[in-house]
């Protein structure tokens, strides 16, 4: 009798606690695996958004690969964009969290106006940039001609896109620089204590006790920072301009899925290039893992 009392008492409280996960199964089925799932489905239609989705299997990657004028363009744009800017991040994050960790006047300000291009909204941030980036009135020609430059179309051809929108990424390098700070901050004083009784340089303390502590720190911002980048909307849909006619230097692939699926209404073939851009993040993701391994040091692996 105790021993099925035992059992029933345990079965009661197992069900108890399927109950309680019960919600989180749930939401993850309906907003997590149907969508993804049907997503697939979907990727293999011809479907407008408003009509039945008519299955036409792997067209819309044949289409993709082969005869589309405007996708390896918008990959190679992306790929170029997140490899250039979030190493160029991370640099400026680290310089300005080291130079903000010093004990100078003032330093609370300056770290207040580094950071606060970050809490700006990122339409206000890109339009703001559209501005200044204005050949005949922008600030950007402005600055140049002061020095008898003459001004340039920062928005047209593929190099001077980019470089566009990497100084907008680089504007927002406060958020790097923030976690960063906070990575310094956490360094042991005794660390460097030790290391200037050893008549270590600047360097040398840097590259040996600064650096290798930071590198979870720096790797954690290198996934996101891909993640984010690779993921880029905003800024190009509002420098791209009219969208009947939008700027194709500008057009990166997260732009161009938006354009597919809003203005062409392909649907089907904008899940089909969401694909292609999971993938892409993916492939960038297992490699940062792999390499990880080199570079990545961990407290209790440096003991």
């Amino acid at each position: 009798m105790r021993v099925q009392l035992t059992f029933n008492r345990a079965r009661r409280d197992t069900l108890t606690g399927y109950l309680f996960i019960l919600p989180g199964i749930l939401g993850f089925l309906i907003f997590v695996a149907y969508p993804l799932l049907s997503s697939v489905y979907f990727s293999m239609t011809k479907w407008s958004g408003f009509d039945k989705p008519t299955y036409i299997g792997l067209k819309n990657f044949e289409y993709m690969f082969h005869t589309d004028p405007t996708f390896w363009s918008s990959i190679r744009l992306t790929i170029t964009y997140a490899i250039v800017s979030v190493p160029l991040g991370l640099v400026f994050g680290l310089l300005l969290a080291m130079l903000l960790n010093k004990k100078l006047p003032a330093i609370r300000f300056f770290r207040t106006l580094f950071y606060l291009p970050v809490v700006i909204p990122v339409v206000a941030t890109a339009t703001l940039w559209m501005y200044m980036y204005q050949p005949q009135y922008g600030l950007a020609n402005n600055i140049l001609r002061l020095f008898g430059i003459e001004g340039v179309d920062w928005l047209s051809g593929d190099k001077m896109a980019l470089l566009s929108l990497t100084l907008i990424y680089l504007w927002g390098v406060g958020s790097n620089m923030i976690i960063f700070l906070s990575g310094l901050q956490s360094v042991p004083a005794d660390v460097y204590e030790a290391a200037d009784i050893d008549g270590a340089s600047g360097w040398l303390k840097f590259s040996r006790i600064t650096l290798p502590l930071l590198t979870p720190i720096l790797f954690l911002q290198l996934i996101t920072g891909l993640i984010t980048a690779f993921q880029t909307f905003v800024q190009p849909s509002i420098l791209a301009g009219d969208p009947a006619s939008p700027n194709m230097s500008l057009n990166l692939l997260n732009l161009s899925i938006y354009s597919n699926a809003f203005r062409g209404y392909e649907f089907g073939y904008a899940i089909a290039q969401v694909w292609i851009l999971f993938f892409i993040i993916l492939i960038f993701t297992i490699i940062a893992f792999g390499l990880s391994k080199r570079f990545v040091y961990y407290e209790n692996e440096m003991k």
